[in-house]
């Protein structure tokens, strides 16, 4: 018998111009927690993909219970008892929890008809296996992310997964929800279920894990127990380097008030209700709160994006008309949405095209395009901000999300805006890439560009902000300085009108 359950060796992937994978190793025990762990652009997805039968691996083998598998496809990859639940979840919002568990095996009457009644009551025992009290029949668009990631742990244990990759399982979730996910991992743990667990939250892994292996630049780096390392041990081999500080240095003095919301008040009933805050020039102003609070929900609608039933908007004394997005861009205001990947970037465009999408009657003359203006945009935006990409053509899809994020924000450089709002700017990104982007902020505050940084990281907000603005079911519950900001003082304003 096998000291592993599962064991990859010397697998290899490419793809055009980029070598993902090369010859990495990854070996996890049965019943175990095995965090997987590197900067973005590591090739960790890519790996677990290549195991999961989303990409054909080009060399290497795949070894469980120590006979070596091939693995087609992820149908196959389930019937070899290997489940997947994505960083991005894909729910079927409209259907019930029971549905989306099985669906496309649903078990069958006679053959041919859904047989519901025995898909509820599989249902019902299942959830109660693993611990979650949930109605079968309810649909998932009442549920949480929190609770809908928790449906998708369910849907793997169904399967019989013996491994259950977990991919940024936490990157939506408030801490109390993160306890409810290890007590959940806990208990598969326990049934002898391995968990390949992918995060960038250093303090996460050590509790939760028993092995840590680091992937860098493709390579495997090298495995080690959890309980043998230290936070500061995992960043120097995950970047190569040691990062003596987590935040640049602060150099930027705020200004004159900018930008001044009062009474804003959103259409809907259940959003945010009489906000008001100041934001000044060459200030990081944090938004802190919890999940609800409405934080994304108030600045898409000082952006256009949402309805406004009262309130104004003052941008240098003079009362903004924000109606739609292209108003807020006009008066140079920048948004960098909070799922890059859904409202974000454009997938199946290059790199070139993404950066310049927002800026593009600058190139514009006589109905042709200035391809080679363009292209010195881009190519000045990839050595400033660092971006890793073989070629301007290459699509942003194919990218890191440290780079997809330096694109986004090359995109709105490229408008040279006066107000970023930076909805969750680090969420999902390595700490390598987190530290660029905050330099990236740090500067553009020196320079008297006013950033409104919305954050669920209280570490990142007090590293970076020179205040903190918090809310709570959808209004303000209190601000805090600099000086006094604490997570005790941001968490107990995040609770207040809870």
């Amino acid at each position: 018998m096998s000291e592993y359950l599962l064991e990859m060796n010397g697998i290899s992937k490419s793809f055009p111009g980029v070598k993902a994978l090369d010859h990495v190793t990854l070996k996890v025990r049965p019943g175990t927690v095995h965090a997987l762990v590197g900067e973005n652009g590591a090739g960790k997805s890519t790996l677990m993909k290549c195991l999961f039968g989303i990409y054909s691996k080009d060399e290497g083998e795949i070894i469980i219970e120590g006979k070596p598998i091939h693995i087609a496809n992820p149908y196959d990859a389930l019937t070899k008892g290997i489940a997947m639940v994505h960083q991005e979840l894909q729910p079927i919002m409209e259907r019930s929890v029971a549905e989306n568990i099985y669906c496309g095996r649903f078990p069958l009457k006679h053959g041919l008809f859904i047989d519901h009644k025995r898909m509820y009551e599989d249902t019902e025992r299942l959830l109660k296996e693993v611990k979650m009290n949930f109605d079968p029949k309810v649909k998932l668009s009442t549920l949480s992310v929190s609770q809908m990631q928790a449906i998708e742990i369910a849907k793997a244990v169904s399967a019989n997964a013996k491994i259950i990759i977990m991919d940024e399982p936490t990157s939506s979730l408030t801490q109390n929800e993160v306890d409810n996910l290890f007590e959940i991992i806990n208990s598969l743990r326990k049934k002898g279920i391995s968990i390949i667990y992918i995060s960038h939250k250093m303090d996460e892994i050590l509790s939760i894990s028993d092995d840590v292996t680091i992937m860098r630049d493709g390579q495997y780096i090298g495995t080690w127990e959890a309980k043998e390392l230290t936070i500061d041990m995992i960043v120097t081999k995950m970047v190569g380097r040691e990062l003596k500080n987590l935040y640049p240095p602060k150099s930027n003095i705020p200004e004159e008030v900018v930008l001044e919301v009062k009474g804003l008040t959103s259409i809907s009933e259940k959003s945010f209700k009489d906000v008001s805050f100041q934001l000044r020039k060459g200030e990081v102003l944090g938004i802190g709160g919890l999940v609800g609070a409405q934080r994304s929900e108030l600045f898409e609608a000082v952006f256009g994006i949402r309805g406004i039933k009262k309130g104004t908007i003052t941008y240098k004394g003079k009362e903004l008309k924000i109606k739609r997005p292209h108003d807020a861009i006009k008066q140079g205001i920048a948004l960098l949405t909070e799922d890059r990947r859904a409202t974000g970037i454009f997938g199946v465009l290059s790199i070139a095209e993404n950066i310049s999408v927002a800026s593009l009657d600058k190139y514009v003359k006589l109905g042709f395009l200035n391809e080679r203006k363009v292209e010195n945009l881009v190519q000045e935006n990839v050595k400033k901000l660092s971006i890793k990409t073989p070629s301007s053509k290459t699509k942003i899809q194919t990218l890191s999300g440290g780079n997809q994020q330096k694109v986004i924000i090359s995109r709105w450089l490229a408008n040279d805006p006066d107000i970023f709002i930076l909805d969750e700017p680090t969420r999902g990104i390595d700490v390598g890439a987190k530290y660029e982007i905050y330099t990236i902020i740090a500067d553009l505050a020196k320079q008297g560009k006013s950033i409104i940084m919305i954050s669920s990281e209280l570490p990142e907000l007090i590293g970076m902000s020179d205040r903190v603005l918090v809310m709570c079911n959808g209004k303000v519950s209190g601000e805090v300085s600099k000086e006094d900001a604490t997570q005790e003082n941001i968490m107990s304003l995040a609770t207040k009108f809870a």
